[in-house]
């Protein structure tokens, strides 16, 4: 077995404490964590030669919040990424003065080591023609990928007058901090589970199998009604051409009082050498919240060790698969 293979925490027990939003990512013999912090003011990695070392591995601040103006404040799910042998960090934040004006921001590493830096802030993605993209001031959850040659990114945003409803879009880029296309919509709470509280797709994440291109989110708002929905297409096709991708009408994680999990979601995925895949996500251990679940400390990262079946991770260790 690869060293890499083994967890000591069983995948329903917290593998790192009060940490939200988990993205792992292993760069070599190298793995590492980073998350929301229940403050929201900073952004910290670790790192560690195994993904359970990550578990104990002491924690680096890397950046900080801004006193006021943008990046002051609600500073949210970072994820880091080796891009074209650069670090970035893709996060998103808000405004002392105005802290739902939230958008996502890029940090760039001058250096070969993320944890030693130093980082320069790359402000928001710019189109093609070198203009500033324009978010709307609600817009968070980037993650990138690169498929069959090509690069794109996911992220939440919202819209509509009244109730605010939040999608996921995506856009192909031309690199780490432009995009090459505009965006298109590629999912909208379309369903009941996906409208409690509030009307919600966000905290994309992206897996490829042998034969599929998949892509899992959060829904819902952030208590134990938070689940995973999932969309998938097959690996040959364009991820551009929405019409390719299937979706769950069902969740495809949710809310289990018997393993003791309340509001998985927001998650990442991280292979090993091996090519064994797993799962890292936030879920509380209980459900009964006091006030704003938003500002409630223990959402704890978990990790489960995933199986698959006809080409799709599979939820649960007891094997049970979602319904389509």
């Amino acid at each position: 077995m690869n060293r890499n293979d083994y967890l000591k925490t069983p995948w329903n027990t917290p593998f790192i404490a009060q940490r939200a939003d988990p993205y792992v990512t292993r760069e070599g013999e190298r793995w590492y964590f980073t998350a929301s912090v229940p403050e929201y003011d900073r952004i910290a990695l670790r790192t560690a030669d195994t993904l359970e070392g990550l578990r104990t591995a002491e924690e680096t601040v890397v950046w900080r919040a801004h006193e006021s103006g943008v990046m002051s404040r609600h500073i949210w799910a970072p994820e880091l990424h080796r891009i074209d042998g650069v670090w970035y960090l893709y996060f998103a934040a808000g405004e002392r003065e105005d802290i739902w004006k939230i958008r996502p921001w890029v940090l760039r590493c001058e250096g070969e080591d993320p944890l030693r830096g130093p980082w320069t802030e790359c402000g928001n993605l710019r189109r093609a023609d070198g203009d500033e993209f324009s978010f709307t001031d609600f817009s968070l959850d980037m993650t990138v990928f690169a498929h069959n040659g090509r690069r794109y990114c996911v992220w939440a945003e919202k819209v509509s007058v009244g109730r605010k409803i939040s999608n996921l879009y995506i856009a192909e880029m031309a690199d780490a901090l432009t995009l090459r296309t505009p965006q298109m919509l590629l999912t909208s709470p379309t369903y009941a589970w996906e409208r409690h509280g509030y009307w919600v797709n966000e905290g994309p994440a992206v897996l490829r199998t042998e034969d599929k291109l998949v892509l899992t989110y959060s829904a819902s708002d952030t208590g134990p009604a938070y689940c995973m929905g999932m969309l998938w297409m097959d690996a040959d096709a364009d991820p551009m051409n929405i019409s390719a991708w299937h979706k769950a009408s069902r969740p495809v994680f949710a809310t289990d009082a018997e393993k003791g999990l309340f509001g998985p979601g927001h998650n990442s995925f991280v292979r090993d050498a091996d090519g064994q895949a797993y799962l890292v996500y936030h879920a509380r251990p209980y459900d009964e919240i006091i006030g704003d679940p938003l500002y409630d400390p223990n959402r704890h990262a978990y990790v489960m060790r995933l199986a698959f079946r006809d080409g799709l991770p599979v939820f649960s260790l007891d094997g049970q698969m979602f319904q389509k």
